[in-house]
């Protein structure tokens, strides 16, 4: 296994960077539920009129766990890319099992902390369910990037052959 110089590596970096950033802005007080819910229901009921607020409040909590899974997927796909450009693996695999490990577990290290910090604000709560959602998510991430890439790498043969 060799490491890759960083002249090849810094901007899978940096957009893994960038995106934990994101994560940590919404883990603020800014982005609680209660903010965004207001600022949503405002938002919806200027465009659509009265909305009942039982029905909203549940596509609220939906949508924030549809938020949790896109983001801590889209985290765990960054940092498969960052470490497939950092740890080079000999015949060069489009795949390798280290890059996905890697991947999955520094996503679900960043939800664990994630959550660890949301129990010190007094507008937000750390919950045990969440990590294991966006962890559930990471680990899904990584089954499409395998499917992705062994589909995509079969149709590249299959085409190069004809």
């Amino acid at each position: 296994m060799l490491i890759a110089s960083r002249r090849d590596t810094w901007k899978p970096w940096l957009a893994a960077g960038l995106w934990l950033a994101l994560i940590a802005i919404e883990s603020t007080e800014l982005l609680s539920s209660s903010n965004t819910g207001h600022l949503a229901y405002s938002l919806l009921t200027f465009v659509f009129g009265h909305i009942d607020m039982e029905k909203f409040l549940f596509w609220h909590g939906i949508g924030r766990k549809i938020g949790h899974v896109l983001g801590y997927g889209i985290l765990s796909v960054l940092l498969f890319r960052a470490w497939k450009a950092t740890i080079l693996v000999p015949e060069m695999p489009k795949w390798c099992w280290r890059w996905a490990q890697l991947a999955f577990f520094m996503t679900a290290l960043v939800a664990s902390l994630d959550e660890w910090h949301q129990t010190f604000l007094p507008s937000r709560t750390g919950s045990i369910r969440d990590v294991f959602l966006d962890s559930t998510a990471a680990f899904a991430a990584q089954i499409l990037v395998f499917l992705w890439i062994k589909t995509f790498s079969r149709k590249t043969f299959e085409t190069a052959s004809s």
